[in-house]
């Protein structure tokens, strides 16, 4: 018996990539965390390949924001 195929992953907005960063960026803030540099990574967006990545880019944290961020993954992991 063979595995249905998977349809094709629709691509992925502008409107889509700008909310999960809305959306990411308050749950961060809601534990006290900030990355100064999350954003769409718009070359992945605007990529040729498929399917599309429309990545997000985290980008660079300090030691204190990446400890904080351990920190509640740690917590959450926990539950």
């Amino acid at each position: 018996m063979q595995d249905d195929p998977q349809p094709p992953i629709p691509a992925p907005t502008a409107y889509d990539m700008e909310r999960c960063v809305g959306e990411l960026r308050t749950a961060l803030a809601a534990h006290g965390i900030t990355l100064p540099s999350l954003r769409v990574d718009l070359p992945t967006f605007a990529g040729t390949h498929s399917p599309p990545a429309g990545l997000i880019a985290l980008g660079n944290c300090n030691t204190a924001t990446a400890r904080k961020l351990v920190a509640v993954l740690r917590e959450a992991a926990a539950r």
